[in-house]
């Protein structure tokens, strides 16, 4: 089979298609023969040596695929060949919460992930690809998708809910059609007005330039006639948390998610006299998974996809998604 790996250290420059023999099926496993994979920021950082600095070389690389199951291993039962199946972030996580062990299986990182003509999953790490998605758009689902899932029912969005979103990348545009779906209101920031007219026209209430608006924390107020809003994605870390709880209601909660913004020092007194929940969101387990697709399938939510590249332009879909000029998802079809 062809994989992309990552071969002896770290950096976009040391990605290459290579020849590895097939895998099989050992018990309880299936093997998947994936037709698209979608990048996170999370490989961009773990190809450049940012993310897990101990990863084992030469690593396969990306956590998100789809494709149809071409062979199964002895005692797999709920699961046969031909069905079109998406992995799991985390291979363990079946339900309950997150614990060390689940949070040590995931694609990509502790494991070989997704890019690559088979692969080999867990029989309980795999669940149905939604009615009427295609592979590429299915590829999609298993961490920007269930990351901004996880973000939004923790937080108890819903009907009444102002919901703050930052930026147009994968997880945000997920969070904007999922909170749609689950009846909230939305606001979103972003650096390009052309991305804002397009989130508008995704169900956004209203939008913001944050290179022109500075100040957006005190915009997202005066939307919210002064009380803030109910829930924030935070995907900027460090650098965007503190105007995150600057906009977020008394109560109010901040998922965490990302470091995009980067910076070190929060003072964490906001918190305490405003009384914010601030929740770190690591993706979500099978049962996330599973209830997120209902909803995929009765909203008939479809991924927005950004760009596909084939297979043998892996590196350049890398590339895009450095540029941060994408939005939605970057996909790679094999």
């Amino acid at each position: 089979m062809k994989a992309l790996v990552l071969q002896n250290r770290f950096g976009l420059e040391n990605l290459a298609i290579v020849e590895l023999a097939d895998p099989a099926p050992g018990p309880g496993q299936v093997l998947v023969r994936v037709r698209a994979a979608s990048l996170n920021y999370r490989d961009l950082l773990i190809a450049k040596g940012h993310y897990n600095p101990r990863l084992k070389f030469p690593r396969i690389l990306a956590s998100d695929g789809a494709g149809e199951i071409v062979a199964v291993g002895p005692g797999v039962r709920t699961v046969a060949t031909g069905d079109r199946v998406i992995g799991c972030f985390m291979q363990h996580w079946i339900d309950g919460p997150i614990s060390e062990s689940v949070a040590r299986s995931t694609l990509g990182s502790d494991r070989d992930g997704v890019l690559s003509d088979l692969v080999v999953l867990e029989e309980g790490g795999v669940v149905p690809i939604p009615v009427d998605l295609s592979f590429a758009e299915a590829a999609t689902l298993p961490c920007a998708a269930l990351t901004a899932w996880n973000a939004l029912t923790t937080g108890g969005c819903g009907p009444g809910r102002t919901v703050l979103l930052q930026g147009t990348g994968g997880v945000s545009i997920f969070a904007l059609q999922l909170a749609r779906a689950l009846g909230a209101r939305v606001l979103i920031t972003s650096s390009r007005d052309d991305k804002l007219s397009r989130a508008l026209s995704l169900g956004a209430s209203a939008g913001v330039n944050y290179t022109s608006t500075a100040d957006w924390d005190k915009w997202a107020r005066e939307q919210t006639q002064g009380a803030g809003v109910d829930i924030v994605v935070e995907v900027g870390g460090a650098g965007t948390l503190e105007r995150s709880a600057r906009a977020v209601r008394h109560g109010g909660y901040i998922a965490l998610i990302g470091v995009l913004a980067g910076g070190t020092a929060f003072n964490p007194i906001v918190l305490l006299m405003k009384a914010i929940r601030l929740q770190g969101i690591f993706v979500g387990s099978r049962a996330m998974f599973l209830e997120m697709n209902h909803l995929i399938v009765a909203e008939r939510i479809r991924p927005v996809i950004d760009r596909v590249f084939p297979f043998a332009e892996s590196t350049a879909a890398f590339r895009h998604l450095e540029s941060g000029a994408h939005f939605g998802k970057v996909v790679i079809e094999l």
